[in-house]
């Protein structure tokens, strides 16, 4: 079985990308998605978060809001949130694709690169858009101001820089269609061979 990942930059649409995934079959990891999990039912988790940002940290759930405003303000806080869940998510999601049977399965993560997720993948595939395109599609969905997107772009790698370290990219731009992108690496991985890019 092979081992894919998929990352991008906050708003390329790598969520969108991977529900392409998921309706061709394809089982599809969301590591955000798990992280959150974690962050609310993981009673040690929960205690050292609560020991780094304050008893603010959860009200009945994770104080998202609360813990954005700290992180991404403060570059040291963030890396030491980042040190205590990515061994988890990384955990869960080693556990979860052992478990998997299909010819291969998608590991969805935004810091792939970040927190050393890619490493015992076969390849990762990046989800390019161009950064005002992100910037636009991030403030209509999280109506978030322009300033609170940058900040979220800058606590993440170059996306240039990213993309060079992918196998694939997939260019959601609005200009090339995405599905046929999609469907061609579908194509690929379903022959289950090792192939170069």
């Amino acid at each position: 079985m092979l081992k894919v990942g998929l990352t991008g930059g906050v708003g390329s649409g790598k969520t969108t990308v991977s529900k392409i995934f998921t309706s061709l079959g394809v089982p599809v990891f969301y590591a955000d998605d798990i992280a959150k999990k974690i962050m609310n039912e993981d009673t040690i988790l929960k205690q050292e978060i609560i020991n780094l940002f304050g008893k603010e940290a959860y009200t009945e759930s994770l104080n998202r809001k609360h813990i954005a405003d700290i992180v991404f303000n403060d570059a040291f806080k963030l890396e030491q949130l980042n040190a205590l869940i990515h061994p988890r998510t990384i955990a869960a999601a080693n556990k979860w694709m052992q478990q998997q049977t299909k010819p291969y399965v998608i590991k969805e993560a935004a810091l792939m690169f970040e927190a050393g997720a890619s490493t015992n993948l076969d390849y990762v595939i990046g989800v390019y858009a161009p950064q005002i395109l992100r910037i636009n599609r991030v403030m209509k969905r999280d109506k978030f101001t322009k300033e609170q997107v940058l900040e979220r772009i800058n606590n993440q790698i170059d996306e240039n820089l990213k993309m060079k370290l992918c196998d694939f990219v997939i260019v959601n731009d609005e200009q090339q269609a995405v599905l046929p992108q999609v469907i061609n690496l579908h194509k690929k991985f379903l022959s289950g061979i090792k192939f170069s890019n």
